[in-house]
């Protein structure tokens, strides 16, 4: 049977795998682009800050896109799981959830929790995998 946990973020996706021989680690990185909007008047004289207009809907625009390519990276990467648990600190899980559910309903249906995780090592990331996985079953 082969296991697999991911803990994810917007940044990276750190993907566990547990079969019979051992346990596997891959990180997958998004190529996401911050925001870090720049621009206006940079003088002391000017009041009211920065002058430019910076058009949101654009930069959601692209991050929404951007989000797409990296789940479709990651819905690639475990196709061939049995079972998949996903962890991560902010919304970017239950975001990959609703994807897998519209656009991957063969693996939507593998997916057995979608849980909160605060930032950790690699080795904890196995180590939480591991033990949801041994609990699990």
């Amino acid at each position: 049977m082969k296991n697999v946990g991911i803990w994810m973020d917007k940044e990276k996706a750190h993907i566990v795998r547990l079969n019979d021989e051992g346990e596997k680690l891959e990180t997958i990185y998004s190529n996401l682009e911050f925001l870090k909007p720049a621009g206006g008047s940079r003088t002391r004289s000017a009041k009211w800050g920065p002058q430019d207009v910076i058009q949101d809907s654009k930069y959601l625009e692209r991050e929404k896109h951007q989000l797409k390519a990296y789940f479709k990276n990651l819905a690639d990467a475990i196709r061939d799981a049995d079972a998949i648990a996903l962890f991560g600190p902010a919304d970017t899980n239950e975001k990959f959830r609703k994807e897998l559910m519209e656009e991957h309903k063969d693996l939507a249906k593998k997916l057995k929790t979608v849980a909160k995780a605060d930032s950790m090592t690699e080795n904890q990331t196995k180590a939480l995998v591991r033990d949801y996985f041994r609990h699990k079953n």
